[in-house]
């Protein structure tokens, strides 16, 4: 116990007495319990003073967790020598009944389809040189409800609106940098400024890294922003073109779209790396080029995978809106990413996020 009370000792910043007091029960108790990770376990895994009532004060208490990790994480985990990355990611927890709040059909990628249950969205540090991950806040996700049509005979006429071909006259140009986010990203681009604005200058934040589900132009722009530059995969057949570098016409706006990239013949001078490991042949290709979606130049690395043998071929096209990053970096910052699956594995095998369930 008094090696516990000295390692949370950091938080008696951000937690009164007696929350900090009641932590000190519960995580001995999480340390040694077995089994499922329910309220009541952790009451009959705790010494004197650890109570069923007492468990459900702390956790009904209201705390704020980001305050409570980035301090813990601040005094004891992090290495500030390297790069840090601010990585997010998606965690679905199977779920049954129709009381708890926020339940609705997630996709889960265990199980490759939708499932009942609730969504949380995590925000991690993710140190380059321990290649380890702090997860720092996590919140749920709620999905918005839409609004059902109208039903056939209640009275309401609903008019079947035709969309007649082309260009609608008297429409402008969008600006591809001004867009509206839908509320899921709203969501999550408020956990960033929320992460951001509590570490302050203490870490320089240059670099967010999401999965391939952010690999658009609205992600693009929530992260920036936010400040940062986004590190993302984009559809394998994503299309994309090489800068134009012939002569521009002398009226018009000048030209900027060049050939289309063709994935199965890449030119050579975007060739990077290549190595051959157990008969299979990969080959790292970096460029600048444009999306017809995105308003700027995106730095790209396509790393294509050849079997010797069969001559089978597949190929990831990863991307960064910093153009300055190298192509091993970007390859390495988005492979960190998976760090964030650990943390969601020890949550939810040894710390009940698959084993809570709802008493009032």
């Amino acid at each position: 116990m008094p090696e516990i009370i000295v390692v949370l000792h950091c938080l008696s910043q951000c937690l009164d007495k007696n929350s900090l007091r009641q932590l000190n029960r519960i995580v001995p108790a999480l340390l040694a319990m077995t089994g499922r990770v329910t309220m009541l376990g952790i009451s009959r895994w705790t010494e004197k003073g650890g109570s069923y009532r007492t468990i459900q004060r702390f956790y009904n208490s209201p705390i704020v967790w980001l305050k409570v990790n980035w301090f813990f994480i601040r005094h004891h985990l992090l290495v500030r020598a390297g790069p840090i990355l601010i990585g997010g990611d998606e965690t679905v927890a199977t779920k049954s009944g129709q009381k708890s709040y926020g339940l609705d059909r997630f996709f889960s990628s265990l199980y490759g389809k939708a499932v009942p249950g609730l969504s949380f969205f995590s925000l991690s540090l993710i140190s380059v040189k321990e290649r380890t991950s702090y997860p720092v806040m996590m919140d749920q996700v709620v999905k918005e409800k839409d609004e059902k049509p109208a039903k056939k005979g209640s009275g309401q006429k609903v008019k079947k609106q035709t969309k007649k071909r082309g260009r609608p006259t008297g429409s402008q140009n969008k600006n591809r940098r001004e867009v509206v986010l839908k509320p899921y990203l709203v969501h999550i681009q408020t956990m960033l400024k929320n992460v951001l604005a509590l570490i302050g200058v203490e870490l320089s934040l240059i670099y967010c890294v999401l999965d391939g589900a952010f690999g658009h132009n609205n992600a693009l722009q929530m992260v920036h922003q936010c400040g940062l530059h986004l590190i993302s995969k984009l559809r394998s057949d994503a299309a994309l073109y090489l800068p134009y570098e012939g002569p521009q016409k002398k009226r018009g706006a000048p030209k900027k779209y060049g050939d289309k990239l063709n994935y199965d013949h890449i030119p050579e001078p975007y060739l990077k790396d290549t190595m051959v490991t157990d008969g299979i042949q990969t080959q790292s290709y970096q460029m600048t080029v444009w999306h017809k979606l995105f308003p700027d130049l995106l730095n790209v690395v396509v790393i294509v995978k050849t079997n010797l043998k069969t001559g089978a071929r597949a190929h990831v096209v990863l991307f960064s809106s910093d153009l300055t990053l190298a192509y091993d970096k970007l390859i390495d910052y988005y492979r960190l990413r998976f760090q964030i699956e650990f943390n969601f594995r020890d949550a939810k095998q040894f710390w009940g996020l698959e084993d809570f369930m709802n008493v009032t």
